[in-house]
């Protein structure tokens, strides 16, 4: 489906507000209210396609809302979408899911008595195709094109540890979760992937495994937004770090030209300067 040529909110903006067409997504000024909550002030945000842009602040910074913003999940009061310069509307989900936005939760929304292949498949089961005579949702399901389909996913994001494709997801290692989550949401023919805390539970081991599949869809060309308090992580996989406070931009810095605590200075103290070329 194509993307909605609409803006939320007020008109086109001028054009030294408008991101250039490098940035795969932009949004310009985004504003969300939950009453007398302003949770977000006027944000700017942009990220690349084969771009890991970490998404940093204290609690209540905005961080999760801007993401939800951008998934649909909540409506944005003002401000504009841009998807490779033209202006684009999200407002649902399903607005988001069009443009190939999505985003993977903290608690995955994995269904753990199910299989990893059933898991990749949900709401979007291959069905066989020699009963057209009856109605797609009363079809019996394709497993074997299921498996094919779940084997490729997985081998797209180099996932090692997995055994197989029919392993039960309540038995797997969190970090083997985390993963499951994120090649769903790669599977819904995705060029972007939003993930909130994704190592926030797991071990050494396992965030490993979760910084890799990070920096294997870097090398997909998949545009990556990340959300995460550990910056250490942050350093490992992002190319670019956008702080926000209170709601509102500090700064954004090119990863390899800071450091944490320049970072840590501007999330605390709201003061920052953009590095680099950032945007």
């Amino acid at each position: 489906m194509p993307p909605t040529k609409s803006m939320v909110g007020q008109s086109a903006p001028p054009a030294d507000t408008v991101k250039d067409m490098s940035a795969h997504l932009s949004v310009r000024g985004i504003h969300k209210r939950f009453g007398g909550v302003h949770a977000l002030r006027g944000v700017d945000f942009d990220v690349a396609r084969g771009e890991v842009m970490a998404l940093v602040g204290d609690n209540g910074a905005g961080k999760s809302t801007l993401m939800k913003v951008l998934a649909g999940a909540y409506t944005a009061d003002e401000g504009q979408f841009f998807l490779d310069g033209s202006p684009v509307s999200i407002a649902t989900p399903n607005d988001a899911s069009a443009l190939g936005i999505q985003i993977v939760y903290q608690d995955l929304a994995l269904c753990e008595n199910l299989d990893v292949a059933a898991n990749l498949s949900l709401g979007a089961e291959p069905v066989k195709s020699g009963w057209k005579f009856l109605p797609r949702l009363l079809r019996p399901l394709d497993d074997l094109e299921m498996e094919v389909m779940a084997k490729k996913a997985i081998d797209m994001l180099e996932v090692r540890t997995l055994q197989s494709v029919r392993a039960k997801v309540g038995g797997l290692s969190g970090g083997q979760r985390q993963a499951i989550a994120i090649a769903r949401a790669v599977g819904a023919a995705s060029t972007v992937v939003m993930l909130d805390e994704p190592t926030a539970a797991l071990g050494v081991a396992q965030t490993r495994q979760v910084l890799e599949v990070v920096k294997r869809l870097r090398e997909t060309n998949h545009a990556v937004v990340y959300i995460s308090h550990n910056l250490r992580d942050i350093f490992e996989v992002a190319d670019r770090i956008t702080v926000l406070r209170h709601g509102g931009n500090v700064a954004t810095y090119n990863t390899a030209d800071t450091t944490p605590d320049q970072i840590v200075v501007a999330m605390t103290s709201g003061q920052g300067k953009e590095s680099g070329d950032a945007a």
